[in-house]
């Protein structure tokens, strides 16, 4: 069997998907392959001398610098595609097994969602900076957008930076999702539509909703732009957060405090699936694992405490 290159086969891939526009994929695959080559030293990598202790030193060297279990889960799954593609080819020998021992979940143990007090009081300080014509700073911008995609049934970041002009007719705004294009659309409420129009881009020539891109979509040069955004959001929201008492906030948060909500409303995680448009309920289920569990533990105490009062509930 031909000697092929883990590095190598990388590099390819790497260069197809940027052919393709996929530069989100792209990015993921160039960490990956700047991760490994600097842990393998720099040293050429044949594919079928990949093996369980190879996987698992890589592993540990993660972790030893503080690298996420979900982060370490992107890479090792990124390897097993490139292993794939290369067994798929010919290129290597399929072990079954080979990733099995490695971090490949994904991890929800990371609180993200807000309490309710917080996204309450964010809620109603942007409607009172509304009332008075607050949002001019670039905090005040960022906590209103924030707010916008709570309010839009937890908008991504990456949605909401991509949005059109023409997505939106009167209050319904139409789009499809960035990660897995699958369309959605939103009734805005009143609040929603004030800030739309607040924070809407004043630039005719334009064709995105907000001033977040410039640049044509799909092009390089707009994932930049949208990466830098997404930076400075972040940063601000970092900013922000400790001004409001919050111990931990980002772009994600106003997605996950919005299913987490509606998880309390009793919504049915089917029908909070379906507003967020994830691909699969399964994916819900990840955002609320860990307050279903504080359900289980609170529906616990309720039995104890039934139990130790004589069939009697506490009022």
């Amino acid at each position: 069997m031909k000697k092929i290159i883990l590095q190598q086969v990388m590099t390819i891939v790497i260069r197809e998907l940027r052919e393709n526009g996929q530069w989100g994929t792209s990015h993921i695959y160039q960490s990956t392959l700047n991760a490994f080559s600097a842990f393998n030293s720099y040293q050429e990598q044949p594919i079928n001398k990949i093996t369980v202790s190879l996987l698992k030193r890589f592993e540990l060297y993660l972790r030893q610098r503080e690298c996420s279990w979900n982060t370490i889960s992107t890479y090792m799954k990124t390897l097993r595609a490139v292993y794939n593609r290369a067994v798929d080819r010919g290129w290597a020998r399929f072990s079954p097994r080979l990733f099995e021992h490695v971090y490949t979940g994904t991890r929800t143990d990371r609180k993200k969602a807000l309490d309710v007090s917080d996204i309450g009081g964010l809620v109603r300080d942007i409607e009172n900076k509304l009332l008075k014509s607050m949002l001019t700073s670039n905090q005040q911008k960022t906590e209103a957008f924030f707010v916008l995609m709570f309010l839009m049934r937890g908008l991504p970041f990456v949605d909401l930076a991509y949005l059109h002009k023409q997505d939106l007719q009167g209050n319904i705004l139409s789009y499809r999702r960035q990660k897995t294009g699958r369309y959605l659309q939103v009734t805005l409420s009143d609040e929603a539509m004030q800030l739309v129009r607040l924070m809407a881009n004043k630039d005719e020539t334009s064709p995105y909703l907000f001033p977040i891109l410039h640049s044509e979509e799909g092009t390089e040069a707009a994932y930049r732009e949208y990466q830098t955004a997404l930076r400075i959001f972040n940063h601000q929201l970092a900013i922000l957060g400790k001004k409001w008492g919050i111990r931990s906030i980002s772009s994600y948060s106003a997605r996950h405090t919005w299913a987490t909500m509606a998880y309390y409303c009793e919504i049915h995680p089917g029908i909070i699936s379906e507003a967020m448009g994830h691909s699969s309920i399964a994916v819900t289920e990840t955002y609320l694992k860990p307050f279903h569990n504080k359900k289980i533990d609170e529906a616990n105490q309720l039995v104890i405490s039934f139990a130790k009062n004589n069939g009697m509930l506490e009022k």
